[in-house]
């Protein structure tokens, strides 16, 4: 295994400290705040995605603790020790950027070896660590191409292996991979959960793609307007989302305002729009106004025959099929916005204008608090970047 490749993540205890770690972090741009008093902890060898819409203050928390940005109150920890006023150049941090960044004038190798070059590395050991970091960006023998004889995957490749050569304790990726088509992004993402495990470094990930952020990351902060929503492993944050914003951001759920009306002996009953449920009560919640969240996958689309009481109808007033199945968005008397179903492709579909019945498991639904003037969910798409 290359040099690179050798940097071994160091087992769970092994430090006193995070290998990042943000206190309080406040920003503004001009009289706008984009962060208020962040904080967050990263562990050693970790991959952790900062999640969010546009303007919600994700990247510039990356260029805080790369040290292109200055905070204007807060405190950051690389390795136990405060680098807040401590330029970029002098941070054990690397960062790739949204689009690579190459000098078209070199080639791969000089493109590779350009941050070895300034720190006055010795010629052999530069030929040997750019030679071992396109091996690990599965570049090998690409030394002498021009940056104009490269796809996009394997420009952003090269910007990789530039950033890993210098062995960075943290490596901080901005959108890296939002300019490629997609099948070159599943490709890379593949790569960078390679990569990650053979480095053994801490990764933070800057995106606002939900299905990436789950697909790559070991935690995902999910972010909003400058603050944390919720912190916790994809598969925590998509199930049991903490927030309205984090349930309607992290996977598209319906966010749907109910009344609490009375306990049962399955749980509780719900006022949904014009019509009744039953949802467990794992948390006692009292009587009043909820959210109830509820993923589109779990969604049932029936055809209404006008024969089952209790049940949630329904019209169909979108109707997509997508490849896997079928996508509907469904008008439900007494709810302001339609609600979201996706279907597997294994029954036959209901046209726009069909009235069906819509059913689901009582156990993949959860709530969540709601304030009595509240009657629509926030909504990640009209955020706006500062």
């Amino acid at each position: 295994m290359s040099a690179v490749a050798t940097i071994e993540a160091p087992a769970a205890g092994d430090w006193a400290e995070p290998s990042v770690r943000l206190r309080d972090i406040t920003h503004a741009y001009g009289d706008q705040t984009v962060l208020h008093g962040v904080s967050l902890d990263i562990a050693h060898g970790e991959l952790l995605t900062l999640l969010g819409p546009s303007g919600c203050g994700k990247t510039t928390l990356l260029r805080i603790i790369a040290g292109f940005e200055r905070p204007a109150d807060g405190r950051v920890l690389l390795e136990g020790e405060d680098v807040t006023s401590r330029p970029a150049h002098r941070r054990a941090t690397n960062m790739v950027f949204q689009r690579p960044t190459l000098f078209p004038h070199l080639d791969v190798f000089a493109n590779v070896a350009f941050g070895l070059r300034v720190a006055r590395v010795a010629a052999d050991e530069q030929r040997r660590r750019v030679r071992e970091a396109l091996e690990l960006v599965r570049l090998g023998g690409f030394e002498r191409r021009r940056s104009h004889e490269l796809s996009g995957g394997q420009m952003q490749r090269v910007a990789l292996a530039r950033a890993l050569v210098n062995r960075p304790a943290v490596l901080l990726l901005d959108e890296p991979l939002s300019s490629l088509d997609l099948k070159i992004r599943l490709e890379m993402e593949v790569e960078l959960r390679r990569m990650h495990r053979e480095t053994g470094a801490t990764f933070v990930y800057v995106t606002h793609d939900q299905r990436e952020a789950m697909a790559l990351s070991d935690r995902l902060v999910v972010m909003n307007e400058g603050r944390v929503e919720q912190i916790g492993q994809p598969h925590e944050v998509y199930r049991r989302p903490s927030s309205p914003f984090a349930a309607s951001f992290v996977g598209d759920a319906n966010v749907l305002p109910v009344e609490v009306r009375h306990a049962t002996g399955e749980g509780v009953a719900l006022g949904i729009g014009d019509f009744e449920g039953v949802v467990p009560d794992t948390e006692r919640t009292a009587p009043g106004p909820a959210w109830l969240v509820l993923r589109p996958e779990v969604v049932c689309v029936v055809g209404d025959t006008g024969d089952a009481d209790g049940s949630v109808r329904g019209v169909v007033r979108d109707f997509a099929f997508r490849g896997t199945g079928f996508s509907y968005r469904v008008a439900v008397g007494g709810l302001e916005l339609p609600v979201k179903a996706e279907v597997p492709a294994t029954a036959a579909p209901h046209p726009v204008g069909s009235p069906v019945r819509l059913d689901w498991e009582p156990q993949a639904c959860s709530l969540l608090p709601r304030a009595p003037d509240e009657t629509t969910p926030p909504d990640p798409s009209a955020e706006e970047a500062p």
